[in-house]
C-alpha cells in the first residue's frame, strides 16, 4: 500500500557498511526494496550481522513482492505456497486492524498498488474501466485463510503486505536481539524503528519526523518534532514523497482501496507510536487513507497507541494534531 522515507535517524552517524565502536555495533543492507539500519550494544563486542542478515533473508522470502519465488508472490501468481507461521501471524493481525479501520487498511489492494505503478509491476495507463475492474479484485473480505492456505473469492485478488510486513521485521529483530541479551538496540527498516534501552552516548534514542516538503523530491533534514523512543514502536506514513507527476497531476502512492483511486485530503503525514511495530505500521497507514477527522476519532478508540498528525488547514497553513500521550515523549 504505502512506502514509509520520513523517519529520520538522529544518531549523528553515517550509517555504511558495518561500523564498529567500542560496544555499539552498526549494520545496514536492503530487504522489501528499502534500506534498514541496525544499530546494538553486543554483549560479547560480536558483530551479529551474519545472523540477523539470516532472519531478514527468511522473511523476505516470505513477504517480499519483489522476489518471485516468495510465499506472498506464490499466493499472488496462485501457486501452491506453505505458510509460515510468521506469514498467518501477520496475515490474522491485518485482518483485525482491516476491521478495526473499516477496510481502510487492505492488504489485497496488491493490485491497484501495481497498477498506478507503486509496485513491482509495470505502471498501467489508468482508466476508469481500469480501476472498477481493479475494484473488483480488491477487498480483504475476498480472501480467507483455511486449512493452512489462503483462499481467494477471485484468483486476480493479490497481496501487498509491505504495509505491515516491515514492522512486523522490526519486531522479530528486536525480539531476536533481546534474545541475544542486547539491551540497547534500534532497529529501523524503510523508516519503521523499534528501540530499546539508550545509544552509545547514553542518552534515549531520539527519532526525528520530517517537516512534510510536497515541493522537494529529496528527503529534507528540517524537522517538525523529535521523538524520545525506548520500549516503543515508531513507524510514519505519508504522501509528499513518494510520488509523481503525469499529464499535470500529482499522483500519491497511498491509495485508496474503496475508490480504487491514489488519496486527496488535508492529512499530510501520520506517525503512530505503538508496543509493536507491526501495529505502527499498520495503523499509519490506515490512518494515511482515512484522512484527518477519521484518523482522529479511530485513534482515540484504540488506547494501544498514540497519534501525530501533521495537516494543512483550510488556509494553506500546517498543523499538527497530537493525542495527550505522545506529547510525554517529545524532545526539547
Amino acid at each position: 500500500m504505502m512506502q514509509k522515507f520520513f523517519l529520520l535517524l538522529l544518531l549523528g552517524l553515517s550509517l555504511t557498511g558495518c561500523i564498529h565502536t567500542p560496544g555499539y555495533i552498526y549494520n545496514e543492507g536492503l530487504i522489501y526494496g528499502t534500506v534498514y539500519h541496525i544499530v546494538y550494544e553486543s554483549p560479547d563486542g560480536d558483530d551479529l550481522h551474519d545472523q540477523i542478515r539470516d532472519q531478514l533473508d527468511r522473511l523476505n522470502s516470505i513477504f517480499s513482492t519483489f522476489d518471485s519465488s516468495s510465499v506472498i508472490s506464490r499466493i499472488n501468481n496462485n501457486k501452491p505456497a506453505t505458510l509460515d507461521p510468521e506469514f498467518i501471524f501477520c496475515y490474522k493481525r491485518a485482518m483485525e486492524i482491516s476491521e478495526i479501520t473499516g477496510g481502510a487498511f487492505d492488504i489485497t489492494a496488491g493490485s491497484l498498488v501495481n497498477a498506478w505503478g507503486f509496485g513491482p509491476e509495470k505502471k498501467k495507463r489508468m482508466t476508469p474501466g481500469i480501476i472498477d475492474s481493479l475494484k473488483q479484485i480488491t477487498g480483504y473480505k475476498k480472501i480467507e485463510l483455511s486449512d493452512g492456505k489462503i483462499r481467494k473469492e477471485l484468483p486476480g485478488v493479490k497481496l501487498d503486505m509491505s504495509a505491515i510486513a516491515k514492522g512486523y521485521t522490526c519486531d522479530i529483530i528486536s525480539g531476536w536481539l533481546n534474545a541475544k541479551g542486547c539491551d540497547n538496540y534500534m532497529v529501523e527498516i524503510g523508516g519503521e524503528v523499534v528501540a530499546q534501552g539508550r545509544n552509545e552516548k547514553g542518552r534515549i534514542w531520539t527519532i526525528g519526523i520530517s517537516k512534510p516538503d510536497e515541493s522537494s523530491f529529496f528527503a529534507t533534514t528540517e524537522l517538525q518534532a523529535r521523538v524520545r523512543l525506548s520500549g516503543r514502536a515508531l513507524a510514519t506514513s505519508g504522501n509528499y514523497r513518494n510520488f509523481y507527476v503525469e499529464d499535470g497531476k500529482k499522483f500519491a502512492h497511498t491509495i485508496d482501496p474503496e475508490t480504487g483511486y491514489p488519496v486527496q485530503h488535508n492529512l499530510l503525514s501520520a506517525t503512530v507510536l505503538a508496543f509493536s511495530c507491526m501495529d505502527a505500521d499498520a495503523f499509519a497507514t490506515a490512518f494515511m487513507v482515512l484522512g484527518l477527522e477519521e484518523s482522529v476519532k479511530i485513534s482515540r478508540e484504540i488506547p494501544q497507541i498514540d497519534v501525530y498528525f501533521i495537516y494543512s488547514d483550510d488556509q494553506g497553513k500546517t498543523e499538527v494534531y497530537m493525542s495527550d500521550n505522545f506529547k510525554q515523549v517529545l524532545a526539547n
